[in-house]
């Protein structure tokens, strides 16, 4: 108890400190009197509740709190520990996000037409370049390994606008940035459990003193039948159900029947995750816990299903390998096999696609093969899959600039589960076959 009560203390204390306020492990401990383990331990339950943010070579600094629905853009602070950079000034701006960045190599004139507020001017060794930026609200990143004058440090904290130096050139840290951006862009398809769970609000929920009465008026005014039990700390320690409630007297502590040990998530887990363990467990409810199994809230099955609904109907964002690797195969509608059970798909193999040998990498042909399945089932029975298990048969190489077939069949469909039957030919020529088997899921 006494080490719980530390840590809150210190949780509290970085709560009171102002945005932008460097910490450290060891002034922290020394200025509450606790251990440096228990400010360690405290320091990371900050950083995922997002009261602060610990970077390399810059430290752990006091943050805003962020939703995640506001982590589409990159911060100032993302975009020092891509390009492995050293902050002179302006940490209370490191989780401000930037909207763009501007190259800085041209007249300083022109280059002030493109810098805004919330961007990052990327340029080198040019101090009235770095100054005027700041005094337009934008960050700054110094290339080339040039350190910023006193004056523009000193601008920079009063702006609150960040300065950072990298070793790297200018070009290579616009690259770096970009391919960053473009990887938030895909992260956005997916949906996580803290997107749909509404963490703040309590959750309806039994505490391991109470009764089986208890358990029987909570039921009756939610109309539900599941819920977590928790300690009086407030971590989960056992879920209560209709069926460990059969034949128990209504003064039997709940804690006595529940279902100890009980199956949890984490509030960053994607909702695909969560399906699974709800399929594959055979629950509709399960509690949301943090890092310590502290409860912060409950998701239903029907919400998962929702959710993923949802997703299912949103436009693309970004590519991802397997979106790149199917891009250039199409359906041959006209091709789809008589009995209505799969769909024949063509492309043709690109040098990308080759292995050290010269022929088509073996991953890229089981890629195929699975995207393949995956578009038959998305057309024909609006559903979406997850793979347990697949065995593959390498029959012959297949050469670069082939024209391929996938055609994928179902031999068993069922709602929980499918088992699939893929062929690859190459010229009529049988080249590959698998066999999958797959947990079915309902996203749309």
């Amino acid at each position: 108890m006494e080490t719980a009560t530390k840590h809150d203390q210190i949780l509290h204390y970085i709560q009171s400190l102002e945005i932008g306020t460097r910490i450290s492990v060891r002034a922290v401990a020394k200025e509450l009197g606790v251990s440096e383990g228990t400010v360690y331990k405290a320091f990371k339950d900050a950083e995922i509740s997002g009261l602060v943010s610990t970077r390399e070579r810059i430290g752990t600094v006091r943050i805003d709190r962020r939703r995640r629905e506001t982590l589409d853009a990159l911060t100032f602070g993302e975009v020092a520990e891509i390009v492995e950079g050293h902050l002179f000034g302006g940490a209370a701006g490191l989780d401000k996000p930037l909207h763009k960045f501007v190259i800085g190599a041209m007249e300083l004139d022109a280059m002030m037409r493109y810098i805004d507020e919330g961007s990052l001017l990327i340029v080198g060794n040019r101090d009235e370049a770095h100054r005027c930026a700041l005094e337009q609200g934008a960050g700054v990143l110094i290339t080339g390994g040039f350190e910023p004058t006193e004056e523009v440090r000193r601008l920079a904290d009063e702006k609150e606008l960040p300065i950072i130096t990298s070793r790297h050139d200018t070009f290579t840290v616009a690259s770096m940035i970009n391919r960053a951006m473009y990887d938030r862009l895909i992260k956005r398809k997916i949906m996580l459990i803290e997107d749909i769970v509404t963490l703040s609000r309590p959750a309806d929920m039994l505490r391991t003193g109470d009764t089986i009465r208890d358990y029987s008026q909570l039921s009756r005014e939610t109309g539900m039948t599941r819920f977590p039990v928790v300690d009086d700390r407030g971590k989960v320690v056992g879920m209560m159900t209709a069926k460990d409630a059969v034949s128990a007297a209504d003064d039997t502590p709940v804690d006595r029947v529940m279902t100890k040990h009980p199956i949890t998530i984490a509030p960053n887990i994607s909702v695909t995750s969560a399906a699974h363990t709800m399929a594959a467990e055979g629950v509709d409810l399960l509690p949301v816990v943090d890092r310590n199994r502290k409860l912060l809230g409950v998701i239903s099955r029907r919400e998962v299903l929702d959710a993923l609904r949802f997703a299912g109907k949103q436009p693309e964002s970004g590519d991802t390998f397997e979106d790149l690797i199917w891009s250039g195969f199409v359906v041959q509608s006209e091709e789809r096999d008589k009995e209505g059970l799969g769909f024949v798909y063509k492309g043709i193999v690109t040098p990308q696609m080759s292995g050290s040998l010269g022929m088509v990498s073996e991953g890229v042909l089981v890629t195929l093969m699975s995207q393949a399945c995956r578009r038959m089932i998305r057309e024909l029975w609006k559903r979406d899959y997850l793979t347990e298990s697949i065995t593959t048969y390498m029959v012959r190489p297949v050469e670069i600039d082939s024209e391929i077939t996938i055609t994928p069949q179902a031999m068993e469909m069922s709602r929980k589960f499918t088992k699939l039957e893929i062929e690859v030919r190459d010229k009529g020529v049988l080249a590959a076959k698998a066999m999958m088997t797959a947990q079915m899921i309902d996203p749309y």
